[in-house]
Parts: C-alpha cells; sequence; structure tokens
C-alpha cells in the first residue's frame, strides 16, 4: 500500500472510529446506570485489562517509528522527548499543584500532555497545515504517547508519597525508594531481551520455496514472498507480542513495550495492529463510560484541560525556532494550537483510576475541553486566514533543507520537476506521517 493511499485510509477510518468511541462511551454510561458496577477500579481483571489496553496502545504507537530515521534527526528527537513533552508535562502538572494543591495531579497534569497521533493523522484530510507542518506534529505525537505513558507511571509512586499514603501504586514501580526503580528496570529489560531473541529466532526460521505446477511457479511474486512459511512465522511474532502485553499488563512493565515496538515487526499481519489499537479504544471507552457513572469533578477538568492546551501553545513557540524547519506563520499558529487528546490520555486514565481514585472523572471531562479548544481555535484560524499555505524557501543549493524529522522525505524533489521517489523500504514508515507524501 503507497503512503498516499494510507493516508486516505487512514482519513477515512480515523473519524469513524472517534464516532465508534463515542458510541461506546455512552453505551458503557448506559449500562452503568443499568447494572452499577460498584468498584470495578478495584477488581484485580480491570488492572489487567486496563494493563493490556495501554500496551497496545503504546506498541501501537512506537511500532510506527522509524530507527533509521532517529539515527538520523537525533537532534530533532531529543528535543521533541524534552521540550515537546517533558517540559510540557511538567508545565500542566505544575499548574494543578499550584492550584488545586493535590499530590494525584502530578499524575493526572502528565496524563493529558500528549498529542493523539490519530486525531493528528485524521487531520491530514481537513486542515489548512503544509505538508511539512503535519509531518512535524505527527512526529511530535509519535513521541508524545510513549513518553507520556512512561512519565505517568514513574511519577505515580511520587504522588503516592506526597499524598501521605503507604505502600505502592499499581501502576507504578513495586517498592519503595531508588531499588524500587531499578528493580523495575531490571524487570523490563529482561522482558526486552526475551523479545528480542524470539523475534531473531522466528526471523531465522527457514521458510518454504515457491510452489511449482509442473514447471510453473504458482503465485505472483507477491504472493511468493509471502508465503505460507513468511505467512505462519509472522503468525507466530503476532502470538509472542501478545504473550509480552499480557505479561507487561499483569507487571506494568511499559517500558519494554515501548522499546519492543522499536524492532519487533509482524510483517504481513501488520494491519492487525490497527484493528487491534481501534478496538483498544473502542473498549477503553466502553469502561470509561462505566466509570463516568461515579459523575465527573467539573472545575478540575476544565483547568486541567485548559492547562494541557496552553502548555502546547506555549511549548511550540520554543520547540519550532529550535528545529528551525521554516514554516510559515500560519503553520506556526496551528502548531501551537495543536494539542489534541485521545485513547491514551483515556487509557491513562482508566490505568490511574485503581491508585487515584476519580481520575477517570476530571480526565474525561478534560479530553473534551481540550478537544472543543483544539477545533474552535482551529476553525477560527481557518476562517480569518484563507490564503493558501505556501512552501518555505529552501537554502541555495540546499533543495529540501526543511524535511520535516524523523526522516519524512522531502517534497521537494530532485529539481527535474517531478518528486524524487521514495524507496520501498520507506513506504511503511511514510505512511505513518501525513504530509510527508512523496507525490506531491
Amino acid at each position: 500500500m503507497s503512503a498516499r493511499e494510507s493516508w486516505r485510509r487512514l482519513s477515512r477510518i480515523v473519524p469513524l472510529i472517534v464516532v465508534g468511541a463515542l458510541l461506546a462511551t455512552m453505551a458503557g454510561l448506559g449500562a452503568g446506570a443499568l447494572v452499577h458496577p460498584g468498584d470495578l477500579a478495584g477488581s484485580a481483571r480491570y488492572s489487567l485489562l486496563a494493563g493490556f489496553l495501554l500496551a497496545i496502545g503504546l506498541y501501537g504507537s512506537t511500532h510506527e517509528i522509524d530507527l533509521g530515521a532517529l539515527r538520523r534527526d537525533a537532534r530533532g528527537v531529543l528535543v521533541a522527548v524534552t521540550l515537546g513533552v517533558v517540559i510540557k508535562a511538567a508545565l500542566i502538572a505544575g499548574v494543578m499543584l499550584l492550584v488545586f494543591r493535590d499530590a494525584r495531579y502530578l499524575v493526572l497534569g502528565i496524563a493529558v500532555a500528549q498529542i493523539d497521533p490519530l486525531s493528528v493523522a485524521a487531520m491530514r484530510a481537513n486542515s489548512r497545515m503544509s505538508a511539512r507542518a503535519k509531518a512535524l506534529m505527527f512526529a511530535w505525537a509519535s513521541f508524545d504517547d510513549p513518553v507520556t505513558v512512561l512519565l505517568s507511571l514513574y511519577f505515580s509512586i511520587l504522588a503516592f508519597r506526597f499524598s501521605g499514603r503507604e505502600g505502592a501504586p499499581q501502576a507504578g514501580p513495586s517498592g519503595d525508594g531508588l531499588g524500587a526503580y531499578l528493580s523495575d528496570l531490571g524487570l523490563n529489560l529482561t522482558l526486552v531481551a526475551a523479545a528480542y531473541l524470539l523475534f531473531v529466532a522466528l526471523r531465522r526460521l527457514p521458510a518454504p520455496g515457491p510452489k511449482f505446477a509442473g514447471t510453473r511457479v504458482v503465485g505472483t511474486a507477491a504472493e511468493r514472498s509471502a508465503g505460507t512459511g513468511g505467512r505462519s512465522t509472522d503468525l507466530l511474532s503476532l502470538a509472542v507480542l501478545v504473550g509480552v502485553f499480557l505479561v507487561a499488563a499483569q507487571w506494568m512493565l511499559m517500558l519494554a513495550v515501548a522499546l519492543i515496538g522499536l524492532f519487533f515487526r509482524v510483517g504481513t499481519y501488520a494491519k492487525a495492529i490497527d484493528r487491534a489499537v481501534a478496538t483498544a479504544f473502542l473498549v477503553a471507552s466502553f469502561a470509561l463510560g462505566l466509570l463516568l457513572v461515579d459523575g465527573v469533578d467539573l472545575l478540575p477538568a476544565l483547568v486541567l484541560g485548559v492547562a494541557a492546551f496552553g502548555a502546547q501553545a506555549l511549548i511550540s513557540l520554543l520547540v519550532v525556532p529550535v528545529l528551525k524547519h521554516g514554516l510559515s506563520r500560519r503553520d506556526r499558529v496551528h502548531l501551537a494550537l495543536g494539542q489534541q487528546n485521545g485513547i491514551t490520555a483515556i487509557i491513562l486514565a482508566l490505568a490511574l483510576e485503581p491508585d487515584f481514585r476519580g481520575t477517570v472523572g476530571i480526565v474525561a471531562p478534560a479530553i473534551l475541553v481540550v478537544n472543543v479548544l483544539h477545533y474552535a481555535s482551529n476553525g477560527v484560524l481557518n476562517r480569518f486566514a484563507d490564503d493558501p499555505p505556501h512552501p518555505p524557501a529552501e537554502e541555495p543549493g540546499r533543495p529540501g533543507t526543511g524535511a520535516v524529522p524523523l526522516g519524512a522525505p522531502s517534497a521537494a524533489g530532485s529539481g527535474d520537476g517531478h518528486p524524487d521517489p521514495v524507496p520501498a523500504s520507506q513506504a511503511d514508515a511514510c505512511a505513518s506521517v501525513p504530509g510527508a507524501d512523496p507525490e506531491t
């Protein structure tokens, strides 16, 4: 599937996923009002389900990241992870702690700091941002998810301690002090090593040769390359991945899932990951509705949503000049108004609920506040800025210097009037970066 076809598919299915999530939330709310699930978040099965959904969503984010692109743009990655994620999360948490002086907001502020990659992917169809700005936004969002998840889980133990509570949170490292973090790190690295060894072993399984009918090879080249042996290996890889998710969910080893997503691939079953992420979104939305029966806390939700949206605007003023991407003024404003929340914020709220009761009742309406602010502000911007975006001028003698981070292809082409071809090895990576269309 070409990059253009992938983006068109995302533009079609993401709105359906969002509508489905809203319907699932309403269905969960209705079901909760009828059956009154009680202390649902206190059950062991709930924690396992929340961890499993979190692992699916986290893997769905990191498996789209191209390692070669990481090496090519280490500076851009560092800026995205520090200014784009860590400092923004610290700003949101700081505002919440200053206003409410409640230790749990240390993690609730982090939970809504991410920009939802699915929402950014859908944005390509109707946003007036340039292709370069869209690709930068998606690259930024791709790193938001794993870093936000890890910050939330590891800072949960600090929030636990600052609130004067004994024991350890279910979502964070078990134990106390530096030893707890080191032990958790060791378990995560062990799971990563086991997954890597299994992945290498599966890749080395011999694949059968092509099937022959007399002297003629049966099937097309594509069908033969994904023959029985290849599909069997990919299916085994998918089964191993499910096992990894279960282990990670049981002990909340999400650092391992984030690292495994960088190298563990399932080949011909890659589309199953997209379906799994969409299904996880629907299940999480239904569970969110079940918990919302207990009510919402509107004032903290309003402050949290405004703080998250404002922090994105402030941080974008620092990120764009550092990356020096030569974006137009309207692109920079769109990036400042780019905060959106989705599946990661929802699942994080579910995962944090057993340790910090009332999390769902604050985070869920905060997500609504963030998204309303996003669509309203971008709608106003598009209405009063009707001129089409102009591509920034390239430096003399250096076509494509404004290329987006993470290895997204430049739209400049080779200078012969035609865009440069995109190697097949980059097709899947390009498909994860809306706006980096090789044909534009």
